[in-house]
């Protein structure tokens, strides 16, 4: 097998590892579930990622503001990362580890949802935005890789992917978040 092969089979197979966890599967509706009620109840949803990560937190959030398969009204969802400013500020004052902590403190309230992408799980920035959330009554969802890392104990949710491979990782998230966006949206407008 070619490299080029084996890579696909090496995606495939952490797919196909996903598709037979019935409690992975089964922790996705709950929270597919979860989210929708809380935009219902007129709560956010917030993402936060590192690099390839933070683009793909970026992608999430836009599919739940823009449009996923419908057109309707926008639903309130946004990457922390976004505003530059804001960014390396924090980052040159403070520090990077507390970028996103600083953003839960001040603008999440409780019952929002923050879901937080880390391969390792181990991101300190992430874990330290995690432990912020717990204080402020926010859901925590972890998107990591093999073990969850130290955000295992501090998600509420963990979907913690069936690898160490950082790209193989980052396809099973947006696997995963496609699945969340599309079952969210359905649901939240009443086409399921």
């Amino acid at each position: 097998m070619n490299q080029i092969a084996q890579r696909i089979a090496d995606s495939i197979a952490v797919k196909t590892a996903i598709l037979q966890d019935t409690h992975m599967q089964d922790q996705l509706q709950e929270i597919a579930d979860l989210i929708t009620r809380q935009f219902q109840a007129g709560k956010r949803l917030y993402f936060c990622g590192n690099g390839g990560s933070a683009a793909d937190a970026q992608h999430l959030a836009a599919e739940f503001t823009g449009r996923f398969y419908l057109n309707r009204r926008a639903l309130p969802a946004e990457a922390l990362h976004v505003n530059s400013s804001y960014l390396t500020a924090v980052a040159n004052d403070y520090d990077y580890q507390v970028i996103y902590a600083r953003l839960v403190e001040g603008i999440c309230e409780p019952g929002d949802v923050l879901i937080g992408l880390s391969t390792s799980g181990n991101s300190p920035n992430i874990v330290q935005a995690f432990d912020m959330a717990r204080t402020k009554g926010v859901t925590t969802i972890g998107f990591t890789g093999a073990g969850g890392g130290q955000l295992a104990t501090r998600s509420d949710y963990l979907f913690a992917m069936p690898s160490s491979t950082t790209p193989r990782i980052q396809e099973a998230h947006m696997l995963l978040g496609h699945i969340l966006c599309e079952w969210v949206e359905a649901s939240f407008f009443k086409t399921v």
